[in-house]
């Protein structure tokens, strides 16, 4: 679901995050509006200091990549634009790819699931000023009067009442293509159940970023944590009267301003009263 989001950090806000002085010319990274999962691109990440309770803000590269899958190896960038993007097998069909851009929380800890380990062993938080969802609405056939099967579909961007940024559960691996070398840290978001104002925006599945305040997040970054605390922590539900969200232009991700809002004249309003 959480396939888009924005990273744009102030100076003034960095330094809380991070709760020192560093040259900002470091860290450009934290000026994007929007960054688009299925790009697969570098997106900052709060990575813990082994051994340290603190973290050093990171790049790594979103589309958790596992060691192998079905038992085949995924040890070269070809292997793994097969596994993300699919391939075409010996009949001519295109198989699909494999989306780990979220991680869903409930399955994380799952024995023989690929992200198991990394959530026992290397979680991390993906800051964030604003996510990015679409909400279906299905209008009506105007001769039967049916629903029609085919849905509109509206962007919003969600983000927190009072917040200029907050945090996203992660989870993440080192990757390594065997033939060239190249070394990358992979991340994938968590992801939970819908809240009452996600279950009107993402609709369609009923599912919402794992968001967690500064006492969570640093539990689940520095905590040594078993699997049931793992697990909490995981599918943690934000408080939906303490998110806001706003609808916008539907080529969100060619514009300027990816996050300004835009109004629609057929749409409903987002019930609020929780």
């Amino acid at each position: 679901m959480c396939y888009y989001n924005g990273q744009k950090v102030t100076r003034e806000e960095f330094i809380r995050l991070k709760q020192l002085e560093k040259a900002l010319a470091n860290y450009d990274f934290l000026n994007r509006d929007l960054q688009i999962g299925f790009d697969y691109g570098m997106n900052a990440v709060c990575k813990a200091i082994p051994g340290k309770e603190d973290f050093d803000l990171v790049e790594m590269e979103w589309g958790f990549l596992p060691d192998s899958w079905f038992r085949q190896p995924i040890d070269t960038r070809e292997k793994a634009e097969r596994f993300r993007k699919g391939f075409p097998n010996i009949a001519g069909k295109m198989e699909p790819g494999i989306t780990t851009l979220n991680a869903m929380a409930e399955e994380l800890l799952l024995p023989g699931k690929i992200y198991r380990e990394s959530a026992l062993e290397r979680r991390c938080l993906v800051p964030s000023h604003g996510f990015f969802e679409w909400r279906h609405l299905y209008g009506t056939n105007k001769r039967t009067g049916q629903p029609l099967k085919t849905p509109k579909k509206i962007p919003y961007h969600i983000s927190l009442k009072g917040k200029n940024y907050f945090y996203i559960a992660g989870i993440w691996k080192q990757w390594t293509d065997k033939v060239t070398g190249e070394c990358v840290d992979t991340f994938a978001l968590v992801t939970t159940k819908a809240n009452k104002i996600m279950e009107q925006i993402h609709n369609s599945k009923m599912r919402m970023p794992t968001i967690l305040n500064e006492d969570l997040g640093y539990e689940w970054m520095f905590g040594k944590l078993d699997e049931k605390r793992i697990s909490e922590i995981a599918v943690t539900q934000y408080p939906a009267e303490e998110m806001q969200a706003c609808t916008i232009a539907k080529d969100f991700r060619e514009a300027l301003e990816p996050a300004k809002e835009f109004q629609y004249e057929d749409v409903p309003a987002l019930e609020l009263s929780f």
